[in-house]
Formats: structure tokens, sequence, C-alpha cells
């Protein structure tokens, strides 16, 4: 997979991306990332990427010349993704869909935002990491990068594991525990001490579902509510299948 990111911060990705997992995977060319900062495009002495609004206003805007022409001449992989709080937020789903392509452009933004005509003329779509403002779009790209890259195969350690975590079927992950079996008066559930493994996947199952309805509701209503066999799994392993209890 190839991304290519472009910012004008361009160190703030190369820094995260360089450690754990990340690191590792770029290692074995599992994917790489190409870093194009719109600097190196500017025409002036001054490497100007930003100018004053058109009509007034505060703050300034990414200006269309230096990135239509890192576009032009340097042809990133497409999809040509600008990371925006217009756009779509970033899921599990996204990065499902952005983990089966052979890569796609990040465009971070700075300032107040880009010139309209490089949405309108270079970008295939938008993404929002949130409804929340940030800086600039670096962290964001990071997110994108990450929950996406993991999900290719060879980058995580079990290929099982984003089957088996939050998201991966609509719900959050079940909760997980340790050594010691007793901690400060906190014990284990028994279940997961009992070898019995058909019974662990069922109360794993209740599990999950039982937090996803206590802390994201929202999720069990895009799956369509509550199947009769759910509510059968948390009434046997002790859940209320109430939104609240």
């Amino acid at each position: 997979m190839r991304i290519a990111v472009i910012s004008l911060f361009p160190e703030i990705i190369e820094s995260y991306l360089s450690v754990s997992l990340l690191s590792k995977a770029r290692e074995r060319h599992i994917f790489s990332v190409d870093l194009l900062d719109p600097r190196d495009f500017a025409k002036d002495a001054h490497k100007s990427v930003d100018d004053a609004p058109f009509g007034g206003g505060p703050g300034m805007v990414l200006m269309c010349q230096p990135i239509f022409d890192l576009v032009a001449e340097l042809n990133p992989p497409r999809p040509l993704i600008a990371l925006s709080p217009g756009g779509r937020v970033l899921d599990q789903a996204v990065a499902r869909e952005l983990s089966t392509t052979e890569g796609f452009t990040l465009l971070c933004g700075r300032y107040e935002g880009f010139d309209q005509r490089i949405i309108d003329g270079l970008v295939d779509f938008e993404l929002s990491a949130g409804d929340y403002v940030l800086a600039g779009g670096e962290l964001a790209a990071l997110a994108v990068i990450e929950a996406t890259v993991r999900l290719v195969s060879g980058v995580l350690g079990n290929e099982e594991s984003p089957l088996d975590e939050s998201f991966a079927e609509g719900l959050l992950e079940y909760p997980h525990y340790t050594r010691p079996a007793s901690f400060r008066g906190m014990n284990v559930p028994e279940v997961l001490l009992s070898g019995n493994h058909a019974l662990i996947a069922e109360w794993r199952r209740a599990a999950a579902l039982h937090r996803t309805l206590k802390s994201r509701p929202d999720l069990i209503v895009a799956r369509g509510g509550l199947s009769k066999d759910d509510e059968r799994i948390l009434a046997k392993h002790g859940y209320s299948y109430k939104v609240s209890e």
C-alpha cells in the first residue's frame, strides 16, 4: 500500500510513523508513506503557501497554486482525501474501505482551511476526525493511517485481532482480564476460568452487547436493535438488555 501525506509539517507524521507496529510494517514494505510539502512548490522567495481570504475575515487560507502544482508534478496515489470538518466522519467502516485499496493521499489543512477550488478541482472526497476543530490535519491523518494500515494483512502479529475488537461487528469489544485472577477484591469472571471455550465465547458476546448498550446504544440502534438471540444470551449471563439499568 502506498500512502502520501501532503502537509506543511511532515515531521509530525514521520515522528509518529517511526515507532511501534507502523514502523515495523514500513520496514517490511507492507506500506510506504511519501511526505509531500507544498512549500516545495511555492513560487516566491518566502515559500508562501497561504494568503488572506477574499471578502475579509480572520486567518489565512491555503492557496491553490502550490497544491495544484504538487499534485500535477508528483501524481500522488488516488483517492486524494482532504481532512476537513465537513467530511464523512472517520470510522471503522471507512478504515476497512481504505484498507482494501492500493493507496491514497491525505491532504492536511492549516490556518482557516483550503481555497475551495482545491476541494472542487483536486479532491475525491473529504474525511473528518470528528466534530471538533484541530490546528491542522496532521493528527487526523495519523488516525486515518493507523486505523487503515492495521487492517492490512501482515501488520498485526495476530491476523484474527481485527476480527475480534471494538466495531468489528458494530459492537464495543468485551472486557479483558489477565493475571492475577483476584486483585484487591476484584475477581475475574468465573466463566473465563472454566476452560469451556464455547461458554466463554458466548459470555464475551453477551459482555460486548451489554457494554455497547450501556456506553454506545446508538450502535445497537444502527444494527437494527437486539435480536431474540441477543436477548437470550444477555439474560443467560445475567445482563439486562435494556438501554439503561
